[in-house]
């Protein structure tokens, strides 16, 4: 290296030596911002890193970590982030407010701490996406929510119904407290990919697997934009609704699901639903391999649910 070599690194400002390749520096969904307030921002990425609601293998309070790490190879480029024709934080305030904490060990206090943060930001005037954690998540984000904009259209991918009638509060009764509840329209809200028993569907339209095997995703997104219509929806996406072969990271895998490939072109063709909220749930990144195909599953399904809710609130 000449002198001259030396001088002009030297010159660089600190800004130009810093560098944003996927393996390294600090880490934020999508590079979004660090921030501790919603106040002024587009949307909000905030992580739940709870697990206690699990029936079956626990880990998922790691996948906010794990999907957040995964997120920096989607947003290493310049422009556009495929699938979609821009790059979202270059034309939003996203955020990334992370994690929310208080509740370790101590499931009760869990939905009181995650359904007052959400709605401080809900609050603001942002859209949030969240990153859990396990399915039960989805239920103080459901209260949040729905205070603002009254009972919701529940936009359910999973391979479980999570409605099953029990007192219990965990990751398979959450959508049955919140229909009791008021949170939930079942007569506007669907669920999608469903492969275990549902003895009860409550009203909502069911698409199990075995039907969705023979639709298309345009098809699918017809049968959802039919049924959710216009009202204020709640998409919320359990990484196994996608079979393990693409989602074997998780705490309650079931074979029979689609392939990622499927599950990002059908959220793609949702374009154009009121999408005031979403979550993505379940990858437990302990029982990946090297590969982190779960994380990454997880990592596009979540940017593809922003840019949803970016569709959404551009709409407004």
């Amino acid at each position: 290296m000449t002198d001259h070599d030396k001088i002009s690194q030297a010159d660089q400002s600190l800004k130009e030596m810093l560098g944003d390749e996927p393996y390294y520096g600090v880490v934020s969904f999508l590079r979004a911002k660090i921030s501790d307030t919603p106040m002024g921002a587009d949307f909000c990425v905030m992580g739940i890193p709870y697990d206690l609601g699990t029936t079956g293998r626990p880990g998922a309070r790691f996948g906010p970590r794990a999907v957040r790490e995964q997120s920096l190879t989607l947003a290493e480029f310049e422009g556009e982030l495929w699938p979609w024709d821009y790059k979202i934080t270059d034309c939003y305030d996203v955020r990334d407010i992370g994690d929310i904490s208080g509740f370790t060990a101590y499931p009760d206090r869990l939905s009181p701490l995650v359904e007052a943060a959400a709605s401080k930001i809900i609050d603001a005037g942002a859209r949030l996406l969240s990153i859990g954690g396990d399915h039960f998540i989805s239920l103080p984000l459901l209260r949040a929510h729905a205070k603002k904009y009254g009972p919701l259209s529940l936009i359910h991918f999973d391979a479980h119904s999570d409605t099953w009638v029990d007192d219990d509060l965990n990751h398979g009764t959450m959508f049955y407290h919140g229909i009791k509840e008021g949170l939930i329209n079942p007569e506007t809200s669907i669920q999608i990919g469903m492969r275990t028993p549902n003895p009860d569907t409550h009203g909502i339209e069911i698409i199990d697997a075995n039907e969705l095997a023979n639709l298309s995703p345009q098809q699918t997104a017809d049968r959802i934009k039919h049924r959710v219509g216009h009202t204020c929806c709640y998409m919320t996406f359990d990484i196994d609704f996608l079979d393990p072969a693409y989602a074997p990271a998780t705490g309650t895998p079931v074979v029979g699901g689609p392939t990622t490939q499927f599950a990002r072109a059908l959220l793609h063709k949702l374009q154009g639903l009121n999408i005031i909220g979403a979550d993505q749930v379940e990858v437990a990144p302990h029982y990946e391999t090297a590969s982190q195909i779960t994380a990454l599953a997880g990592a596009s399904v979540a940017m593809d649910m922003l840019y949803l809710m970016a569709a959404a609130a551009t709409e407004d």
